[in-house]
């Protein structure tokens, strides 16, 4: 049994365990910002391919105890890296730490960058070069007190990444934590699902993945394709199951998504062509504060704005009792989900959430609000 662990955004650890669980993984340990797990290899290929919660899957390949960067080389050095990837990969090499005694970051990324390298001249006199923009391998290191632990990245780019996109912008809000969003709210294919203020269809578009069973990582390649260990017939055999298991275009979507702005629908349906699921959703222009309900009960999930500049804030703050009102109006029934970096101005609705969930969405503490609307009114 192999370990890894899985980062995550924070407050999704017990979302992706259950994830991992229905993977295949064992010895789940969620921890703050990810879960670690065990599992023969090929599961780190179904996890890239499968997990829409993750950030990236990490091959944990050596560790120990270490004083200094002396003993850190050491620990580095000892790993077999020839046996895990060839010379003439290129690498790149990450340290985080916390609580660490070692007094530099940077000389601690380059420590562990040439014990790899002494590794490889030592066994084989060559080395692989670095490449810190797009390396075929990627080298972590976490240093916590005085324990280190190397992982591989056999995930490459992140997760959060599909492989979809063909704009370089990032999304306002990542794939994963829209997927975590959908799935603490509860939703399941076949009750109707809204999104009524879309942007560029991030949320929509995860819905309508799930909805059409479709693998979050179909569209991409992974950094463990460039391991040893690859197995590329039994790769193109898990990917062709994942294939095979997409469901056909409905004949009617469940997931609906809207904006008011013509150019925001324009790119939700573009991006959500390119993800090969627009026949599940349907994406028009509307104002969350006057569309009608799509169906007569389903869930919605939105992100909607909160300013940054004073007069964005109040600008937001205005429209909140506004969506509060169009919510009690139209959409008895139905639950509705909120995320917010702001945490005063859902105070401002004129409705009391049920639940509070605690997220982050990069470095901003945010909350994800749950209420359910009942004949017109919320019921708490």
């Amino acid at each position: 049994m192999e370990q890894f662990f899985a980062p995550c955004p924070r407050g999704l650890e017990a979302a992706l365990a259950d994830e991992l669980a229905r993977l295949g993984a064992a010895g789940i340990a969620p921890v703050d910002g990810g879960a670690g797990f065990e599992g023969p290899l090929e599961l780190a290929c179904a996890v890239n391919l499968e997990s829409r919660l993750a950030s990236r899957a990490l091959w944990r390949v050596g560790g120990g105890t270490y004083r200094d960067e002396r003993e850190l080389n050491a620990l580095a050095r000892a790993i077999p890296w020839p046996k895990h990837f060839r010379a003439d990969r290129t690498i790149r090499v990450d340290v985080a730490a916390t609580r660490s005694p070692l007094k530099s970051l940077e000389f601690a990324t380059l420590t562990v960058k040439d014990a790899v390298c002494d590794r490889f001249r030592d066994e084989l006199g060559k080395r692989p070069s670095v490449d810190k923009r797009a390396p075929d391998v990627r080298v972590h290191a976490y240093l916590a007190g005085r324990e280190a632990t190397f992982y591989l990245d056999t995930s490459g780019e992140p997760l959060f990444k599909r492989g979809w996109r063909r704009d370089t912008e990032e999304a306002p809000l990542r794939e994963n934590l829209a997927a975590g969003l959908i799935a603490l709210s509860g939703w399941r294919p076949g009750t109707a699902f809204l999104d009524p203020m879309c942007g560029s269809g991030t949320i929509a578009i995860e819905a309508a993945s799930i909805a059409a069973d479709r693998a979050p990582g179909l569209a991409r390649t992974f950094g463990f394709q460039k391991l040893a260990w690859f197995d590329g017939p039994t790769w193109q055999r898990l990917k062709q199951r994942a294939r095979d298991r997409v469901k056909p275009a409905p004949d009617s979507p469940v997931v609906f998504a809207s904006d008011r702005l013509a150019a925001a629908v324009a790119k939700a349906r573009a991006n959500a062509a390119l993800a090969q699921v627009d026949a599940f959703v349907a994406i028009e222009q509307a104002d969350a504060l006057t569309r009608p309900a799509p169906a007569p009960a389903g869930v919605i999930v939105a992100n909607p704005p909160y300013g940054i500049r004073l007069e964005d804030k109040a600008r937001v703050a205005a429209m909140y009792p506004k969506l509060g009102d169009a919510l009690k109006a139209r959409y008895a029934g139905w639950t509705a989900w909120l995320f917010s970096g702001d945490t005063d101005l859902p105070k401002k609705i004129g409705l009391k959430a049920e639940r509070r969930i605690p997220l982050w969405n990069g470095a901003i503490e945010c909350r994800l609000y749950g209420y359910r609307i009942v004949s017109g009114k919320l019921e708490a």
